[in-house]
């Protein structure tokens, strides 16, 4: 079967845009590019090779997938070495929902909440 599928990037709607990418640059350590006089205004955080997307609400306030459905992230980040991710998180004062374990479901993660109270997880399947 041919990979059609090669990447994909999440997209973020928050009520402040340039709050929202401070705290992605500040507390864990993305580069923000900004678009902001684009017909679409958004800004694009990159860190290794995961891109973020962030655009403007209309007004709203974000509602993280738990509060909307029960439960969910809102994100997950497939990612190698959680320990010393988790650590910067830490060292940087991110709010951490959950240490570093083994789920379940057989994932080695921990999930953070970010500025806008988006879950998100940082993990891998284990073998």
């Amino acid at each position: 079967m041919k990979n059609l599928l090669l990447e994909s990037h999440c997209v973020f709607p928050t009520l402040d845009i340039i709050k929202t990418a401070e705290f992605y640059e500040q507390k864990m350590g993305f580069k923000a590019v900004r678009y902001l006089k684009a017909t679409e205004p958004h800004i694009c955080l990159y860190r290794d090779t995961t891109e973020i997307i962030l655009t403007k609400t209309n007004g709203q306030k974000v509602i993280p997938n738990r509060d909307l459905y029960g439960y969910g992230y809102d994100a997950y980040f497939i990612t190698k070495n959680q320990e010393d991710l988790q650590k910067e998180f830490i060292n940087s004062n991110v709010k951490l929902v959950r240490l570093l374990n083994n789920t379940d479901y057989n994932n080695k993660e921990f999930v953070i909440e970010d500025i806008d109270g988006r879950w998100i997880a940082f993990g891998i399947k284990v073998s």
